[in-house]
């Protein structure tokens, strides 16, 4: 059993996963975040977000506590978490296999000496940790069934039921196997047929190690650029293509705080930095996926785009929020859904005209439905790119006019004119040039602080922000500009007086985004400073501050969305697919991988 009724730290957290869905598992052997069929779906498991009585699987020595040590079974998402006993040692192994029927969640006992009291305990409570299921006995398997829900649980192991919990207690001895295989099902069908274990693990392993297998990295970083890509495939919804953010909702930027999102869903902020990374590692297969799910997503008037999108696409993620949750420890609200989708934020052209380019240049294969896509979208942004909006950061607060926002409308038509010259498409190439020389005017005219020698976040504000040090990436000046690295320098100094970076300043009581209270240092930002240092010719320490961020990584290679240097815990949405897109990018940079189509 645990400690006590609250979750473990973030890290302490690792993930498994069969590219449609996602469960956290503790390192006390406890599954307390899984939502069934999909990413997004209502979670039958929700004790990260409240307590053991909102839904958890725990499957552990009795009384034996935290883990002796756990890991990835080499390059694959099987999860092994091993304790010593005073009677013996005993391995947990944990994985997803891939889709076939519907989802299952295969956990192995395994003896591994002497003789090991274990106990499972198993409190199944769907929609968010709010409705307790009927349970029975069917086909020799255990069953749990609420409205459209239903979960099946099949052991040689015989477990008991009282006070809304399942519980088991039996020994395993050296060289035995138990195995136990959960699977959901909707409600109003049979009983599905539940996957062997022990095949399912030897194919499970097989198909993992097929996979990474196609990789040629072998630079000084492989094991983190390997277990990122692993993460980003797991994060993959193999269906339409989609990536999601994070598999969790709500998880905290600060511990207590308001900062609590739902981050299950596609974000097109990171469309091109996400291509960028799987081209660089030869995932083409996913990063042609990724493409054509956007192509499909940003589909209609251009008016209409989105900066998020569920993972088969949809448009609608209003948000609410689960009264009922008390939030990981105590960070309220709990949110499901995400209001930011409704958002004006003029950056996404860009993305997605950034992202078509690349893809071109990579060697993609051209999309017949590019062309009007991309012309409607250039005369959406040349309407508009003078209005101020929410910016990538989200803020629900007034709009202002970004400095990172007006940089992507330039890139919105710096794409289109290199998409033209390089490949022949046609267009009012000279008009776009004027529009593009137009907007890096403005930006350089009022975005840019000439007393304090940096651009600042928005027109005519004091301010800095991250998002600025991917002004050298992107291409809008070059790196030994002096604009460039005094932003650089501004933002290493005003961002990061710890060494990791934070979005943009935020105090107890006011801050950039509108909301109350701080947030820990933004780990892709991190990434980016160390990119930007590189950039200005001081590899040495942008290697150094790379390093420590590689240091941040939990003992299986996860990362979060933000570091708090405070306590030393990570915070926010886990594992976090923007903060494992620029790892991949940064180790490229630094072990010098450059690729012919990368500017």
């Amino acid at each position: 059993m645990k400690e006590s009724d609250v979750p473990g730290r973030i890290e302490d957290y690792a993930l498994i996963g069969d590219c449609q869905s996602a469960a956290l598992v503790c390192d006390d052997g406890s599954i307390d975040w899984m939502c069934l069929p999909r990413f997004d779906s209502g979670a039958c498991f929700a004790a990260l977000l409240g307590d053991e009585e909102n839904g958890r699987w725990q499957l552990a020595p009795a009384g034996a506590g935290r883990a002796t040590r756990r890991r990835y079974r080499g390059d694959t998402l099987i999860l092994e978490t091993e304790w010593e006993t005073a009677d013996g040692a005993v391995r947990v192994i944990d994985f997803m296999p891939h889709r076939g029927e519907a989802p299952d969640v295969v956990r192995i006992v395994e003896g591994l000496s002497g003789e090991v009291g274990m106990m499972l305990d198993l409190r199944l409570r769907f929609d968010y940790g709010h409705r307790v299921p009927w349970m029975h006995q069917s086909c020799g398997q255990l069953a749990g069934i609420a409205g459209p829900d239903s979960i099946w649980l099949r052991s040689p192991i015989k477990v008991a039921g009282h006070d809304f919990t399942h519980t088991a207690e039996f020994t395993v001895r050296s060289g035995e196997r138990v195995p136990f295989v959960l699977t959901w099902h909707p409600s109003h069908l049979p009983a599905p047929r539940p996957v062997d274990a022990l095949h399912a693990l030897e194919e499970t392993e097989e198909e993992w190690n097929s996979w990474v297998g196609k990789f040629s990295y072998e630079g000084t970083y492989r094991d983190a650029v390997i277990r990122s890509l692993i993460t980003l495939k797991a994060l993959t919804y193999a269906p339409t293509g989609g990536i999601v953010a994070a598999p969790t909702t709500s998880l905290p930027e600060a511990i207590g705080g308001v900062r609590n999102w739902d981050y299950r869903f596609c974000w097109l902020r990171d469309a091109t930095m996400t291509l960028d990374a799987l081209l660089r590692s030869g995932c083409t297969e996913e990063a042609d996926a990724w493409r054509q799910w956007l192509l499909r997503a940003v589909a209609g008037a251009p008016e209409d785009v989105q900066i998020m999108y569920g993972v088969a696409g949809e448009r609608r993620l209003p948000e609410w929020e689960v009264g009922w949750l008390g939030g990981y420890e105590g960070s309220q609200p709990v949110r499901v859904g995400n209001a930011a989708a409704g958002q004006l934020q003029l950056d996404v052209p860009g993305e997605v005209i950034s992202t078509l380019y690349l893809a071109r240049r990579a060697g993609l294969p051209p999309a017949p439905e590019i062309a009007a896509m991309k012309d409607s979208l250039l005369a959406y942004v040349e309407a508009r790119w003078e209005e101020p909006d929410e910016g990538l950061w989200e803020i629900r607060g007034e709009r202002r006019h970004f400095v990172h926002s007006k940089m992507m409308c330039w890139v919105a038509f710096d794409r289109a004119v290199k998409l033209s010259e390089e490949f022949g498409r046609p267009g009012p190439v000279d008009h776009w040039r004027r529009l593009r020389d137009r907007i890096h005017r403005d930006v350089c005219d009022k975005g840019f602080d000439p007393v304090r020698g940096t651009f600042t976040q928005s027109y005519g504000s004091q301010e800095v922000d991250a998002a600025l040090l991917l002004m050298p990436q992107l291409g809008f000046l070059p790196a030994d500009d002096p604009r460039v690295v005094g932003t650089i320098e501004a933002v290493q100094r005003e961002l990061a007086p710890d060494g990791f970076v934070r979005r943009y300043p935020t105090r107890e009581g006011e801050s950039s985004d509108g909301l109350t209270g701080e947030e820990g240092a933004f780990l892709a930002c991190s990434f980016w400073l160390a990119d930007g240092l590189r950039l200005i010719g001081r590899e040495d320490e942008a290697r150094e501050l790379f390093e420590r961020l590689l240091s941040l990584r939990n003992d299986v290679g996860l990362l979060a969305e933000e570091y708090d240097p405070r306590t030393g815990r990570q915070v926010g949405n886990f594992p976090q697919a923007f903060s494992h897109v620029p790892l991949i990018h940064t180790a490229h940079e630094l072990d010098g991988h450059r690729v012919a189509w990368w500017t």
